[in-house]
């Protein structure tokens, strides 16, 4: 039984190890993303015309 109470004990240490990680990287700006949303609007337009050749392709 004592086993149990090792292992709980560790696995919630490494938690907490990782929740701290992951906190800091997000505070040190680890998941900003500044390059997409500049060329985001340059692929909406290749969505839209595949959405079209595929919408004549069906009619045809």
């Amino acid at each position: 039984m004592s086993v149990i109470y090792l292992l709980l004990t560790i696995s919630i240490i490494v938690a907490i190890l990782f929740f701290i990680a992951f906190i800091y990287s997000v505070k040190t700006g680890q998941f900003d993303d500044s390059y997409t949303p500049s060329v985001r609007m340059l692929f909406d337009d290749e969505l839209v015309k595949d959405k079209k050749e595929k919408s004549t392709k069906i009619k045809n």
